[in-house]
């Protein structure tokens, strides 16, 4: 999904720089949060995924700079909305590439993900607003750590004289690659 994040946001310019209200219906059907702002950051849109990343439903009208409940860097650090990477693009009136948030859902569950903030102009150069769409990016991040502690164990496991505690080791290892592996498998 990130390599064709671009891909799709190209699309979804097309479609809002239309400017046809009954478009935007079809936005629903990205398998991926979307929502869309006014040149202020006000939230004007939000597709269906939305709903589910959040764990809530944004308030279109209200709702600024952001549709999740609330927001921390990806180092755990609170991330008021006004300072979020899409406040930025709304602000510069450019993209927002590479980093990694952290949206905390009213139930307290957690998910990563990288936003891409968009920004969207009429034909004619006026600045209408942003869209911004959110990959999920839990699960890869999780893979990545499994794989961090799998490689861990069988350092541990190499240095270790002791067969016993090398062999469990070794054990703890292919687990962290099975489950790895697993989450690689899942779709996304």
């Amino acid at each position: 999904m990130l390599a064709g994040a671009d891909e799709i946001l190209q699309r979804v310019v097309a479609v809002l720089r239309k400017q046809d209200e009954k478009l935007l219906p079809f936005l629903d059907d990205i398998p991926a949060p979307l929502y869309v702002t006014d040149a202020e950051g006000v939230v004007t849109y939000f597709n269906k995924s939305c709903i589910a990343f959040t764990g809530r439903n944004p308030v279109a009208g209200k709702d600024r700079w952001c549709v999740t409940w609330k927001l921390y860097t990806n180092e755990g650090e609170f991330l008021p909305h006004d300072q979020c990477p899409m406040a930025d693009a709304v602000r510069a009136k450019r993209e927002i590439r590479g980093v990694i948030a952290v949206a905390e859902r009213p139930d307290g569950t957690r998910v990563q993900f990288m936003p891409f903030p968009t920004p969207l102009f009429s034909k004619s150069g006026e600045f209408l607003g942003a869209i911004n769409l959110l990959i999920d990016v839990t699960e890869k991040r999780q893979a990545g750590d499994l794989r961090s502690q799998a490689q861990r164990c069988r350092r541990l496991a190499g240095g270790c004289g002791d067969a016993v505690v090398a062999t469990s080791l070794n054990r703890m290892a292919t687990q962290y690659e099975i489950e790895a592996s697993a989450l690689d498998l899942m779709p996304q």
